[in-house]
Formats: C-alpha cells, structure tokens, sequence
C-alpha cells in the first residue's frame, strides 16, 4: 500500500512538473506583456511586473494592422478546418472498413507523407499555384493547408472509424436501417469527438503556420497574423520587445478559447448515442 502511494504521489510529482514545464514560457510572455519599457531593459528581471501597464498592447495594435491580420488567419484556420474534416470523414471510413490494398497504399502514403520538409514541397507548391493564379491569395493558402493537414487528419479518423464497432452498423443494417440512415444516425455520432478533435488540430495548425504564409502571401493587407509578428523585429535583429510580448498573447487567445469551448466535445464519451432506442 505504501508503494502504491509512494508510486501514485511521484506520478502526481511528475504530472506537475511536467505542466510548469509547459506553462512557464506562456506565463512568462503574459508577464513581459504588462512590462514597461524600464522594467522590460532592466539588467535584473522580475517575475512579474512591478508596474502593470497596457501600453504595450496600444503600441502594437498602432504599430502593425493585427485585427486584420487575426482575421486573415481565422478565414485560413476556419476554412482549412472545415474542408480538412469534410474531406477526410468520408475517407477515413472508406479505408477503415474496407481494407483493400489500395486502403492500405493510402495508409502508407498518410505515414510517408509526415517526413517530407515544408522546404522540399515550396518549389513546386510555388509553381502550381503560380499556374492557378492562386499566389497571394487567402483562398490558395486555404488550398495549402487542407493538403497539408489532409494525411493527419486522415489518419487520426481512420483510427476512430476502427473503434466504432462493426456489429452496430450491422444490427441496424438488420433492423432495417439504409447505409445513409446507418451512418447518419449510428456511425456519425460516435465520431463527433473524433471529428472536433481532428477539426482542433487542422484549426491550430493553419493558425500557428508560418512558413507557407510568409512564401505565398506578399501584400501587408492579407498577410497572417505569425507573418505580422515578425515585423516587431528591427532591421538589424532586435525585437521590439514589449509590444512583440502583447501581440503574441493576445496571437495565443484564440486557439486557448477554441480548445476551452470544444475540450468537453473531446473528452466525451465515445458511446454517447449508441443506445438504441
């Protein structure tokens, strides 16, 4: 018994140091973000700021357009979310209760398709939507992102596809229930968690992404918002500090929220809608 707790409370040790961890970058930009100028050059840095201030916030919102900028990355988050799930649901169920071979090929190419650089696919990404006029275009960026979170989206829900027993798809096939009205009112709801997941990750990726932002977006008044933060950085490499801290808080709120108000949809129960009735 006293090894089980002792266990048990090493665990917790653990589990807790793991998350301060985690949090004390994001808490330490949360507390640069109320600095003042002085606090901020100071040769001996406090943990939190001696004289709160917001003027940070007002710098970086005169400084650089970012209410336009979070706009061109929710647009580009939002799209490839919803057009990453849309095209991977039916995908994912294809080649989780029909493993052929070419299911097992897709699955292969899901794998492979994670090693490649975001720096070998430029060129080429470059040229065709160069072709399709689609450079410097939120819309070709949207196209960018579905393509980049598609095999990780794909594999993600073939996974919840498997979990979903078979046999419930074939006792309502017995009891008289089509394909569609299997999927929409048995198979459907037991992916919803899966789905939000998958959604979540697409949605955080396209607003986190920087690369493919920088590359194919030219003009300021369509760039992201990671693009935008780069340009608190001086011509010689220094940052403006203080309103980079507050840009960059306030560049994390939405993706806490959006995990905050999905985070039950999540954790929910993989059975929820499985009683028959």
């Amino acid at each position: 018994m006293r090894t089980s707790r002792r266990a048990r409370a090493g665990q917790y040790a653990a589990l807790l140091a793991y998350l301060v961890f985690l949090a004390f970058p994001f808490l330490w930009l949360v507390s640069t973000a109320f600095k003042p100028a002085p606090e901020l050059a100071s040769l001996h840095p406090t943990w939190l700021p001696q004289d709160p201030t917001l003027d940070n916030f007002r710098q970086a919102f005169d400084e650089q357009p970012l209410l336009r900028a979070a706009f061109n990355s929710l647009v580009a988050a939002l799209g490839a979310a919803v057009i990453a799930v849309l095209i991977a649901t039916p995908m994912a169920y294809v080649m989780a209760r029909h493993r052929t071979r070419l299911a097992k090929a897709a699955t292969g190419w899901v794998v492979v398709s994670q090693a490649f650089p975001f720096v070998l696919v430029i060129i080429p990404l470059f040229l065709v939507l160069k072709n399709l006029r689609l450079i410097n275009s939120v819309g070709g960026l949207v196209m960018v992102y579905v393509v980049w979170a598609l095999p990780f989206a794909l594999w993600m829900l073939v996974g919840y596809v498997r979990a979903v027993p078979a046999e419930m798809e074939e006792a309502a096939a017995v009891d008289g229930a089509g394909k569609v009205r299997t999927l929409v009112s048995i198979t459907a709801p037991l992916l919803a968690p899966g789905i939000v997941a998958t959604a979540l990750f697409a949605f955080i990726s396209a607003w986190n992404e920087f690369f493919f932002a920088l590359v194919l977006l030219k003009t300021p008044e369509k760039q992201t918002l990671p693009v935008v933060l780069t340009h608190f950085l001086g011509a010689e490499g220094v940052a403006d500090l203080g309103p980079l801290a507050a840009a960059a808080f306030l560049a994390t709120i939405p993706s806490l929220v959006v995990f905050a108000l999905i985070q039950k949809r999540i954790t929910g129960g993989m059975l929820a809608g499985a009683v028959k009735s």
